[in-house]
């Protein structure tokens, strides 16, 4: 065989393999499996930006979903714009807490913490959509309830989700890695 059929041969077999893995992604990613919403103990909104994520969580309390909101201020203590999350006044519990360490591991410790504390059987998780996923697959280590699944909207462009695969891929490999909760 030519050089330029050897040559060839890699790309083609290196852009099946890239589109095999974009295909794979797409239900983990971009169509995570959410759940239909049902009252719960608690409403956990895992932290990062966009800020979304934390006024849905505020919503689905609003609804009466659940008498209590934690939420991850992993965005820092110094992040002024998680007061109004954190400082608002609401009509029902919210409690913020800066997760050790701080990852998903970290958060999904902390909603064990708290669920052994007061009893929690059944817990809303929001976070953003290409991290619902490996979220579950976290939070199922360390919590042994029911999870309600909850996407917040996430942004777009090929940018974005390019990104997301790496990053949501690599995270999934450091959380395979890891033993129990």
């Amino acid at each position: 065989m030519s050089s330029y059929r050897r040559l060839a041969a890699a790309v083609i077999t290196a852009l099946a393999l890239l589109a095999g893995i974009g295909f794979a992604g797409v239900p983990v990613y971009i169509h995570p499996q959410v759940d239909p919403l049902r009252p719960a103990d608690a409403i956990v909104v895992l932290g990062g930006t966009a800020y979304a994520r934390f006024d849905m969580g505020v919503a689905l309390a609003k609804q009466g979903l659940a008498p209590e909101l934690l939420i991850s201020r992993s965005t820092g203590v110094n992040d002024r714009q998680m007061d109004r999350y954190c400082n608002g006044h609401y009509t029902f519990t919210v409690s913020c807490f800066v997760p050790d360490p701080w990852t998903t591991q970290g958060e999904a410790r902390e909603i064990r913490r708290r669920a052994q504390a007061q009893g929690w059987k059944h817990i809303i998780v929001v976070t953003y959509t290409p991290h619902v996923s490996r979220a579950r697959y976290i939070v199922e280590r360390c919590f042994s309830g029911q999870i309600t699944m909850v996407a917040s909207p996430s942004d777009s462009g090929v940018t974005f989700w390019a990104w997301m695969y790496v990053r949501q891929s690599a995270g999934y490999v450091r959380a395979f890695l890891q033993r129990g909760c």
